[in-house]
């Protein structure tokens, strides 16, 4: 990754307050070079060049961290190749995560990168977000472009403690998905509470972020 990628990667952080370290900046370089490394091989994830990993995969991510506890407990439905939440760790290494996908080759992946990169208080796991069986329930379960929001809301709620939150990651749809669904998120006991909009750096591709919370948290 070169100089002007590395300045995209700091500059996109920074349209979200976000300052990284050095140390966090070689951690992404790393992460980003492991998945090209991958991705030759096996198909992670159709984005591989420099500048969309950072914009579309690493500044997109980091786009939640304003929303996140820096201590919470954080549950990844259908991650991929890892994406929001090995970003996301990077950044906020006392952040607990437990990361899920039913592809097996896309957890090992992400294992390998999390030995690699010496990440402490992640789980990768291979499975369907129905079996999972948590020990402790997530302050935050988020999803970015894994299905459409009931579905994904009714996969979380059992995950998420009372007062904790649903973030479904979505592009320009997501207000009017958010609005759609309302109806039916209430009968499931659930609301809407907030949706952010914003753009990405460089692209300008449209994202927003759908919150939803129990409606007795």
């Amino acid at each position: 990754m070169n100089t002007a990628t590395r300045k995209m990667l700091e500059c996109g952080a920074a349209d979200f307050g976000l300052q990284l370290s050095p140390e966090q900046v070689e951690k992404l370089v790393l992460y980003a070079e492991e998945l090209k490394k991958w991705n030759r091989k096996i198909n992670l994830t159709a984005i591989n060049s420099d500048e969309d990993i950072v914009i579309k995969h690493f500044v997109d991510s980091l786009a939640l961290a304003k929303f996140v506890k820096a201590d919470a407990m954080l549950v990844d439905i259908g991650s991929g190749a890892g994406f929001p939440c090995i970003p996301l760790k990077i950044i906020m290494p006392a952040l607990r995560v437990t990361s899920v996908d039913a592809v097996e080759k896309k957890i090992i992946f992400q294992r390998n990168v999390a030995r690699l990169i010496g990440l402490a208080g992640f789980e990768a796991v291979h499975g369907r977000a129905e079996q999972l069986q948590p020990d402790n329930k997530a302050d935050a379960v988020v999803s970015r472009a894994f299905s459409d929001i009931l579905t994904f809301a009714g996969m979380a709620k059992r995950l998420m403690k009372p007062e904790g939150m649903i973030i479904a990651m979505k592009g320009k749809e997501g207000r009017e998905e958010a609005e759609h669904a309302k109806v039916k998120l209430e009968q499931m006991g659930l609301t809407v509470s907030a949706v952010e909009e914003f753009r990405l750096p460089s692209s300008g591709d449209a994202r927003s972020l759908v919150f939803i919370r129990s409606k007795t948290g």
